[in-house]
């Protein structure tokens, strides 16, 4: 089967074998899907022509037998939601479901646990997946799976503040109801593990490795830990590269977003109180593909 992320920033798309437990295929593009939605509350022409590219371009790669397809933030929130939908499904035959906010926790989770039941004795995770057009926290043990989802992303925030100062002002800000919900976790819950999903986090971890955005090596992401200094180390270096040089390292479109996804993975570890975040590569696209085995 092939699961299909539609993500605010990024369309992910893994081909995955339900009996042998295994990823035959992946492919990924920035298809920056939340672009300008701050300013027109829809989803742009541009934005579908990209997003149609990538399904082609992937066609060619992937079988798209048995497809199951989500989107998320800037889908949930465009006002043009089902225009664009039927547009899409028209150029390329891909139906997408707009995945609930929890629909995206629950996905995020079990593809993240996958990987730390296995390597890890915890009884409570916290859990972050900082995404295009939102960011999720959420608390997950044995019993409860906790999940928020606040309208505070590395693309809407980076149209939002036109610098760095203003940026970093702004998120303090934006986060308060974040703050609110850490608090809350803390009292309730007690994390005993931090952990971190999507592409600010994994593309910090692969810069630690010494990868760039074409040798990125998943395989090799997946329980990587990184500290507050680790991402205040590469904030600056970044910050002073050229864009050609630092998107040569994170990915053309990403050069100015991975700054704002920083300083939201920043804040939200600050607040968090821990002194480490394990990263883990796995996020919605294999959340979905692992839903649907159990299910199938």
């Amino acid at each position: 089967m092939v699961a299909i992320d539609l993500g605010s920033n990024t369309i992910r798309m893994v081909e995955y074998d339900c009996t042998s437990k295994t990823t035959l295929n992946s492919y990924e593009k920035i298809v920056k899907t939340a672009d300008k939605l701050v300013e027109t509350n829809e989803i742009s022409d541009e934005a579908v022509e990209r997003i149609v590219e990538a399904i082609k371009e992937a066609k060619e790669k992937i079988d798209f037998k048995n497809v199951i397809a989500y989107t998320t933030e800037a889908i949930r929130q465009a006002k043009n939601q089902k225009e664009v939908l039927d547009n899409i499904k028209s150029q390329t035959g891909v139906e997408f479901q707009v995945a609930s906010t929890e629909d995206e926790a629950y996905f995020t989770t079990v593809a993240v646990e996958q990987f730390t039941k296995e390597n890890y004795n915890y009884k409570t995770m916290f859990l972050i997946d900082i995404g295009g057009g939102s960011t999720e926290l959420i608390v997950k043990n044995k019993k409860e799976l906790l999940s928020e989802s606040f309208p505070l992303g590395i693309v809407t925030i980076s149209q939002k503040y036109n610098s760095i100062e203003t940026l970093e002002f702004g998120i303090r800000q934006d986060m308060k109801n974040l703050k609110e919900f850490i608090q809350y976790m803390e009292m309730s819950y007690s994390p005993d593990i931090f952990v971190a999903s999507s592409g600010t986090p994994t593309t910090i971890a692969s810069l630690k490795l010494g990868m760039d955005y074409l040798s990125y090596d998943p395989a090799k992401i997946n329980g990587i830990e990184l500290t507050i200094d680790d991402l205040d180390e590469w904030l600056n270096k970044l910050l002073t590269m050229e864009l050609r040089h630092r998107e040569k390292l994170v990915g053309v479109g990403r050069g100015d977003l991975i700054t704002s996804g920083i300083m939201i993975f920043k804040e939200i570890f600050r607040l968090s109180g821990f002194e480490k975040c394990i990263v883990i590569d796995n996020g919605v696209r294999e959340g979905i593909a692992l839903d649907y085995c159990k299910n199938k």
